[in-house]
């Protein structure tokens, strides 16, 4: 399962009791409302508090600013994505270069087409952390595709692992200005991501053309 130090810190944060959970949930559940109907610059803490119905003083006894909350969001949002993920490329079914591709950016498209707010804190969160989980994130999947496409024989023994960080870091761009052209994700980007993704591991694959260099 995907962990970094920054969900490490969240999961520290003393226990509250019943009330304060309640209200930590209320204000989850407000920033990811506007993140999702107004987009980044709208959820601001004082907004995320009007919307939820609790007074700015009160939220910031729960989350000292923004940042916090959509901290707190990402660490959920990663973690099933991981979760995903790691269940489809495990599936029998994934045994082509094609399938493994398919089986990474399908969950991670589905996702982002069911949580709108997700896909604002990926990639629009400006806080110190959001990034840093994102860039975690995205070198953990690709450290997971390299390991079941060399297991698989799919790709070379020998093939770098930054091969597989460099294609995942690409297609990720991709899937950005899918996202930014369309809110469902513009299926012809798409196509075209996965066209990259599975045409420069081919280079690598056992019997296909060798990489250059």
């Amino acid at each position: 399962m995907f962990e970094n130090d920054a969900m490490s810190r969240v999961q520290a944060r003393p226990a509250v009791q019943r009330r304060g959970r309640e209200r930590r949930r209320a204000i989850l559940d407000a920033a990811e409302a506007l993140l999702a109907e107004e987009g980044y610059e709208a959820a601001t803490l004082k907004a995320i508090g009007e919307r939820a119905g609790i007074p700015i003083a009160s939220v910031y006894h729960y989350f000292s600013d923004r940042h916090q909350v959509e901290v707190e969001l990402m660490v959920r949002y990663v973690r099933e994505l991981d979760a995903r993920i790691g269940t489809l490329l495990a599936a029998p079914r994934a045994q082509t270069l094609g399938e493994a591709v398919d089986a990474a950016l399908a969950p991670v498209l589905d996702y982002f087409r069911a949580h709108p707010c997700c896909v604002e804190l990926w990639f629009s969160g400006r806080g110190p952390i959001v990034p840093e989980l994102v860039l975690a994130f995205d070198r953990a999947q690709a450290a997971r595709l390299w390991r079941n496409l060399v297991a698989r024989g799919l790709v070379r023994p020998g093939t770098p692992e930054l091969v597989l960080r460099l294609a995942c870091e690409a297609a990720g761009k991709l899937v950005d200005c899918a996202f930014r052209r369309s809110r469902e994700g513009d299926e012809a980007t798409v196509r075209e991501a996965r066209r990259l993704l599975v045409a420069y591991l081919s280079t690598y694959a056992p019997d296909g053309p060798r990489a250059e260099g």
